[in-house]
């Protein structure tokens, strides 16, 4: 097939691009930067440079491709610093997640694509209910904190753009990534203990590692029904679990605990939610569907080869 791939150097581009060439696909890969035409040459792909968030020039280069599934998995989030105000630091991305859809939809449009596979994710799942949610579950009705309103708008807007805006529209809710190329922060924060147990480290979280995420998407693109999928490993856990886990690996000392209120203090209302709140999410959709496994089926194995490398 020919393959349209947007955000191609992203953490989970640079893997997906040589899986793609490999099994005979012709990929079309965008990036915003003209020094990064030649990683994708190199990987087996033809770059284009295009903005994502100009309009015409993402339903120009779309035409040009003639592609049979564009996947979008365009982000900002190399840019990231800071979680006290999520709506600040994913801004950019908060743009790629709502014009930057849009503007692929309309290509996907005029150059009659049907089917689009869009980068989502889990972070807008409810925050009661469940302790592991499934995509019948409903979303959370509002956000956790008023400096996060506009990045939970904008993931749920892809859910729903892309599912309904064209005929095969497929969003893949990605878990917390870690791995090659994603979360090098976290590892830093660990072993400098800033990362804290907050409250009783309830909220429960579902990572899937970077190639993992990789390999469900290749899956997404030659076959599954329209819809949501979680793309998770099968092992959710609480903070209180993973996060000394973590540390232990790199040698760290455990991680301080904070009441909740002095968490929400320091690190702002979001961050509560994450430790103390969140809800984890089940992989058995896309398992069954899109015929996927993964390769870490729990984080257990995936953080031993990555922070022990």
């Amino acid at each position: 097939m020919r393959i349209f791939l947007t955000g191609a150097t992203g953490a989970l581009g640079r893997h997906l691009v040589p899986m793609l060439v490999e099994a005979g696909h012709d990929v079309t890969a965008t990036t915003r930067s003209a020094g990064k035409t030649g990683q994708l040459r190199a990987a087996g792909a033809e770059p284009v440079i295009v903005d994502g968030l100009d309009r015409e020039g993402v339903i120009e280069a779309v035409a040009a491709a003639r592609p049979d599934v564009i996947v979008h998995q365009m982000t900002a989030l190399a840019d990231m610093k800071s979680l006290r105000n999520m709506d600040r630091t994913f801004a950019a991305t908060n743009e790629l997640r709502t014009r930057g859809t849009d503007n692929l939809l309309a290509a996907a449009k005029r150059a009659d694509v049907r089917r689009v596979v869009a980068q989502g994710h889990i972070g807008a799942t409810a925050r009661t209910g469940a302790p592991v949610q499934t995509e019948e579950d409903p979303l959370a009705p509002d956000a956790p904190s008023r400096t996060s309103k506009r990045s939970m708008a904008a993931i749920k807007y892809v859910d729903e753009a892309v599912t309904a805006g064209v005929p095969e529209g497929i969003v893949l809710r990605y878990g917390n990534f870690y791995g090659p190329g994603a979360s090098e922060m976290l590892l830093e924060a660990v072993r400098k203990r800033q990362v804290p147990v907050v409250g009783g480290g309830t909220g429960i979280w579902s990572f899937i590692e970077t190639t993992d995420a990789a390999s469900a998407t290749f899956a997404a693109i030659e076959r599954g029904a329209p819809g949501v999928y979680n793309i998770v490993d099968s092992d959710p856990a609480p903070v209180s679990e993973w996060l000394p886990y973590l540390a232990d690996l790199l040698g760290a000392k455990p991680p301080m605990r904070v009441p909740a209120w002095l968490g929400r203090l320091l690190a702002g209302g979001f961050i509560v939610a994450q430790m103390t709140e969140w809800r984890g999410s089940s992989n058995a959709k896309a398992r069954k569907e899109l015929g996927w496994e993964p390769n870490y089926p729990s984080w257990r194995e995936g953080f031993r080869d990555w922070a022990g490398r």
